[in-house]
């Protein structure tokens, strides 16, 4: 691990400062992806603000009957909160299908978000990858890609992000608060928080790099049953093949988001239109662009397998 310089912060808009000010600087809370790739020297900031001391860790109602959670909220804790579990269990369940109780015991809500890619050829600093060293090329592209994206893909990433509980706040619409070095503020729809690979797939979202998470609201409950399902290699701490987030109501209507197919968490408002007709016409409309390998060919076939028996879950 390289040397780097330490302070903590005293206010979101100075956190957010002083990360504008010294190159290189990055904001750390509970530091359980950053740290691992600082050892890896993946990531090699000159300087950590540590955030952990900021009132960003409550959980409140929202006047328009919604939830606003702080950014410092620890996963275990927004997991367990009773009105997330009683209203919004699609949430509750997709954090409790990621990572370990450890680990969620430390992630925090934004970190959670921000997590990086979990490619192999990205951990692997003797292989070209454009996420961790922009121009240098893609390995995974013609390398081993079982793990990697079928859909939302360019010629220069084919990387999945690996949040659960992305998928599942995709799902709820739900919208990201943060701060600038100057005080201001703003709201972004989860829609477009993240951004695509394209020609630039090291730009995960679309935060400036001195913004600092402060909230995510989800608006007020949507009913339904809520259902997410993860399909991975082994029953804990594995990253998800394929995962589904659904809220699916008692006329058939409702939503869909896929994780493990793409860069981001993958929703399309047309295919959320298709649900009363079953798994196939919606995963016709999701996958409709996918661009799959002959190593992952098969989560074509298993999200639509995944969305039925979720369907019929859905049911009863």
């Amino acid at each position: 691990m390289k040397p780097f310089t330490y302070q903590r912060a005293e206010s979101p808009a100075k956190a957010a400062a002083a990360v504008a000010a010294t190159p290189g600087a990055k904001f750390i809370a509970g530091g359980t992806n950053l740290l691992d790739l600082m050892k890896l020297q993946i990531e090699a900031p000159t300087h950590l603000i540590d955030v952990n001391g900021l009132a960003l860790d409550k959980i409140e109602d929202t006047g328009d009957g919604g939830v606003r959670i702080g950014a410092l909220v620890r996963n275990t804790d927004l997991a367990a909160h009773e009105r997330i579990r009683r209203d919004y269990g699609l949430l509750a369940r997709a954090l409790v299908a990621g990572a370990s109780g450890q680990l969620r015991n430390k992630a925090t809500t934004a970190g959670n978000l921000l997590q990086r890619t979990r490619c192999p050829y990205f951990y692997d600093t003797n292989m070209p990858c454009n996420k961790r060293r922009p121009g240098s090329g893609c390995a995974a592209i013609g390398g081993y890609t079982r793990q990697l994206a079928v859909v939302g893909t360019s010629e220069a990433c084919i990387a999945t992000h690996p949040s659960d509980m992305a998928v599942a706040m995709r799902a709820l619409d739900a919208e990201i608060e943060t701060v600038r070095p100057d005080g201001t503020t703003r709201r972004i729809p989860i829609a477009e928080f993240y951004r695509a690979p394209g020609t630039t797939p090291h730009l995960d979202t679309n935060l400036a790099g001195d913004e600092l998470i402060t909230a995510v609201t989800l608006p007020k409950p949507i009913g339904g049953a809520q259902i997410y399902r993860k399909v991975r290699d082994r029953a804990s701490y594995a990253f998800a093949l394929v995962s589904v987030a659904a809220v699916v109501h008692s006329d058939g209507t409702g939503r869909v988001a896929l994780g493990g197919v793409a860069h981001m968490p993958w929703r399309i408002a047309e295919a959320d239109a298709q649900l009363s007709r079953g798994a196939k016409p919606v995963m016709a409309r999701l996958l409709a662009d996918a661009r799959p390998t002959n190593d992952n060919s098969f989560k074509i076939r298993l999200a639509e397998r995944t969305l039925g028996a979720v369907l019929a879950e859905a049911r009863g």
